[in-house]
C-alpha cells in the first residue's frame, strides 16, 4: 500500500526520478541524529541536463523556476532513498539552499528557487514551508542555472 506523500504525488501526476549516484567524491546525504543533509542537486532529468547557462542571458527566470523544480524533485528522490522508500518518514522540510548562476547584476534568485519551495508545499503541504537561501554563483558544476541542496527532519 502506497503512503499518504506518495499517493499525494501521485495525485499531483508527479514521477520521482531515480535518486542519482555522486558524481565526485561525496554521498548523496548524510543521516545525522533526526536530519537529513541532501547533498546539492543538479537539473538531471531522465539521463539530461536541461537549465545549462546563466539566467538572464541565457535563461528567462520562468524557465530557472522549472529548473529549481527538477532540482527539488532530485531532492526529494534522495530523500526517499535516505528513508528507504518512505516519505512519509519525512516529519518535514526544514531548510533548502538555492544557488542560481546568472549574470552579474541579476537580482530575483529568490522567484527562481520559488520552483523548488512550491514543490516542497505541494507534496509535503504544511510540512514542506522551511527555511531557505536563493544566492547568486558566478559558475556552478557543468555549467547548470541552478542547484540547490536541503535539509529534512526525519519522524521519530
Amino acid at each position: 500500500m502506497a503512503g499518504k506523500i506518495e499517493a499525494r504525488l501521485q495525485a499531483l501526476s508527479i514521477d520521482l526520478p531515480e535518486a542519482a549516484s555522486p558524481a565526485a567524491n561525496y554521498i548523496p546525504y548524510v543521516i545525522t541524529g533526526n536530519l537529513i543533509f541532501v547533498s546539492g542537486q543538479l537539473p538531471f532529468m531522465n539521463g539530461a541536463l536541461p537549465g545549462v547557462g546563466k539566467v538572464g542571458r541565457d535563461l528567462t527566470v520562468e524557465e530557472a523556476r522549472e529548473i529549481a523544480r527538477i532540482c527539488g524533485l532530485n531532492l526529494i528522490a534522495q530523500a526517499r532513498a535516505a528513508c528507504g522508500g518512505d516519505l512519509d518518514r519525512i516529519a518535514r522540510v526544514v531548510k533548502v539552499g538555492g544557488f542560481v548562476n546568472a549574470v552579474e547584476d541579476f537580482d530575483q534568485h529568490p522567484e527562481i528557487i520559488n520552483g523548488c519551495s512550491d514543490l516542497m508545499v505541494e507534496v509535503f503541504e504544511d510540512k514542506g514551508r522551511h527555511s531557505r537561501f536563493a544566492v547568486g554563483a558566478g559558475s556552478l558544476p557543468r555549467g547548470v542555472s541552478v542547484e540547490i541542496e536541503a535539509i529534512f527532519e526525519l519522524a521519530v
